[in-house]
């Protein structure tokens, strides 16, 4: 399993793959465990690699071969029926994996994080948007992998406070909450650096 290129812009929800397919990877069926790797591998590496950016490619490929060893363990007890989308279950045991991951391993330097694919011609715009980024990576690296967690499912991935609940195995009070503490820490810094 290879990663896709990955971009710091939100990761656009992509389509579910069917209940045959499901049924048919879960059963361990070769094609369509081909096709659940092909469609959710770029959201989970993109979680992955966000939650362990500074760790290394190794790290990452692993932690993201584990998420997709143990869903294909788990495949056969996912709902295809119920509430939940394979995407954010898929999400759930990444997030889990990555957090297990961030709390055997020291803190480290987050990778520089792309805040816009814009290109400002101005030296300026280019020097305002490098200490923009170096504000954003300073206050995510000082996030614990909890607050990290939630804020990048909510933010990178677009999903609801229920999911991150389920995902995380806490109640949408404490999601709001690591929500609100990981916003205030962004504001934070960014207020430092702009009256810096």
């Amino acid at each position: 399993m290879r990663a896709a290129p990955m971009t710091a812009k939100p990761t656009a929800p992509e389509h579910e793959l069917d209940r045959a397919t499901i049924n048919g990877a879960a059963r361990g069926e070769r094609d369509a465990s081909k096709r659940f790797v092909e469609v959710y591998q770029a959201r989970v590496f993109a979680l992955v690699s966000r939650m362990l950016a500074g760790r290394g490619r190794a790290v990452v490929e692993d932690v993201a071969q584990e998420t997709f060893l143990q869903a294909f363990q788990r495949l056969r007890s996912f709902d295809a029926r119920g509430t939940a989308k394979l995407s954010t279950w898929l999400l759930t045991i990444a997030a889990r994996r990555a957090i297990d991951e961030l709390r055997k391993q020291r803190p480290v330097l987050l990778a520089e994080i792309d805040v816009a694919n814009a290109t400002g011609s101005r030296a300026d715009d280019r020097a305002v948007r490098r200490e923009l980024v170096a504000a954003i990576e300073s206050a995510l690296r000082e996030l614990t992998p909890e607050l990290r967690a939630a804020f990048l499912l909510r933010e990178y991935h677009g999903l609801e406070y229920s999911e991150i609940a389920s995902a995380l195995d806490i109640d949408i009070g404490t999601v709001k909450s690591r929500l609100s503490r990981a916003r205030a820490a962004l504001r934070e810094r960014l207020q430092e650096v702009r009256h810096g």
